[in-house]
């Protein structure tokens, strides 16, 4: 036998067991692929998809009824100086109402027949409190929120400094002397329970008559959240 023949033969039987073993190989990677790889990787893909996009079975427990109509809230001013609030208003006949702040929930109440309800002693922030509600129906589900109230909690009294007149000042010949000071912007003046105009610096002046004898001049800053700051003077008239 030749040396080009055996080699011939030796190069064939390493090429049939190359054969064999790719196939070998190549079925082992499919069903590493088809149990193991894919699964895993589609797995983690969906843990991934978890993570990204919220349980969309939690959102639906208490979901939005866009057609059920959101409460209308009463609060007619702006400001207040009481830490806790009763909230009136109405809603659909015997739905529950949600209050929130700052969107925090704070309070519920039940509606009565006609729709309305008051949610009592509401807890307020200090400073600005952004107020809304939300209707729940039967099925617990919640309508759109209803339009927001902002509303000041301020417990301070205003600043408040009365410049004219002098107290303890004696006056005479002219019955009319003029008090003037300067108080918060936005706030009202009371001179003797009458209003003074007050400027948008918060300085004020007015003009007062004064009897014979002693006279009291009282002075009064109220803010928007019904804060009273006062002060007094005392002046003389002779004629």
């Amino acid at each position: 036998m030749s040396y080009r023949t055996r080699s011939a033969r030796i190069l064939a039987k390493k090429g049939r067991r190359n054969f064999f073993s790719t196939i070998i190989i190549s079925t082992l990677l499919l069903y590493a692929t088809f149990f193991w790889i894919l699964p895993n990787l589609i797995n983690g893909l969906d843990s991934i998809k978890g993570l990204l996009s919220p349980n969309k079975k939690s959102s639906q427990d208490i979901s939005e009824n866009p057609t059920l109509a959101p409460p209308v809230l009463n609060i007619p001013y702006e400001a207040t100086n009481s830490s806790t609030i009763d909230i009136p208003g109405f809603t659909s006949n015997n739905s529950k109402v949600k209050i929130f702040i700052d969107d925090s929930l704070e309070s519920e109440v039940q509606a009565g027949e006609d729709g309305s309800f008051t949610a009592k002693n509401v807890n307020l922030n200090l400073g600005t409190n952004n107020i809304y509600g939300k209707s729940v129906d039967e099925r617990n589900q919640e309508s759109l929120p209803s339009k927001t109230i902002r509303l000041v909690f301020d417990n301070e009294k205003p600043p408040l400094e009365v410049t004219e007149p002098e107290d303890g000042k004696t006056y005479s010949g002219e019955r009319k002397i003029k008090v003037a000071g300067k108080t918060e912007a936005g706030a009202r003046v009371l001179i003797n329970d009458t209003q003074a105009i007050v400027s948008s610096d918060g300085s004020f002046s007015s003009i007062v008559s004064l009897n014979d004898g002693e006279n009291i001049i009282l002075v009064k800053s109220i803010d928007k959240a019904s804060n009273i700051s006062e002060d007094m003077k005392k002046v003389i008239f002779q004629p």
